[in-house]
């Protein structure tokens, strides 16, 4: 009989190619599949919630996979970390779901944050888990070009040229900037999101923050559906996949 399990998970993107399995190279999915199989005694598939880029990092990732040799759940967690080691992954938590359960296709929505830090020093203990920016960046400038964004809009401007989604339009649920001491950050909430969207538009932001764009360029951006519009992409290493919403928990 088997075991169907939904994971909570965490991980640091900085070593892997991103979340999805390739061939010849670090991936946190592989990783997860390793110690799945090093478990089981078999290759086992670990699906997730999101497909998180290279260098991108999780909080609140979720991700299914089904065991042939069944184990006491209380006991999965240590012993998916103890396989895991000595990858930056950690299981959070793990639970027995029905057999229909999908990590990804049931998602009901997704958050992210993007953490920016306003200073001239270099960083040492955050290096690679935040954009350090050198100048201050206008938080009520940035929210007030946020929100020409916020609902259902095409968003092709935003849009990875390798981007798979059947289409670029997308609705913002929420997209909200604000100052924590020398940190900026931005949280967006949405069912989903295109290749690198988050990351184009926090790097749009800014550059309305920074003073270089009027609040309003953004809706100008945004209406020429054109991805050469798009200001400067933001590095990965600010953006953390946070949560991910399912039905019974809205």
């Amino acid at each position: 009989m088997s075991q169907h399990l939904r994971l909570l998970i965490e991980y640091d993107g900085r070593p892997y190619y991103g979340w999805q399995r390739q061939d010849g190279q670090p991936t946190v999915q592989g990783a997860l599949e390793r110690a799945a199989a090093k478990l089981d005694g078999q290759p086992v598939v670990v699906q997730g919630a999101g497909r998180t880029d290279a260098g991108v990092h999780a909080t609140g990732q979720v991700a299914h996979l089904t065991l042939q040799k069944p184990r006491p759940v209380r006991k999965l967690c240590d012993a998916l970390n103890y396989h895991l080691r000595p990858d930056p992954v950690a299981v959070l938590a793990v639970e027995e779901v029905d057999e229909s359960f999908h990590a990804r296709f049931d998602a009901t929505g997704r958050a992210y944050r993007y953490i920016i830090q306003t200073r001239r020093a270099h960083l040492t203990f955050d290096r690679g888990l935040i954009w350090r920016i050198p100048f201050e960046i206008d938080v009520h400038a940035m929210q007030e070009a946020a929100n020409y964004l916020i609902g259902e809009h095409d968003f092709s401007t935003f849009r990875d040229a390798a981007c798979q989604a059947k289409s670029p339009v997308k609705t913002l649920d929420t997209l909200e900037v604000f100052r924590l001491a020398d940190r900026v950050e931005i949280t967006t909430t949405a069912r989903s999101f295109l290749h690198r969207q988050v990351r184009s538009i926090t790097g749009s932001l800014v550059e309305v923050g920074r003073g270089m764009r009027e609040p309003a360029w953004m809706k100008e951006i945004l209406e020429a559906r054109d991805r050469t519009a798009c200001g400067p992409v933001a590095p990965a290493d600010g953006l953390y996949l946070e949560r991910v919403m399912y039905g019974d928990e809205d």
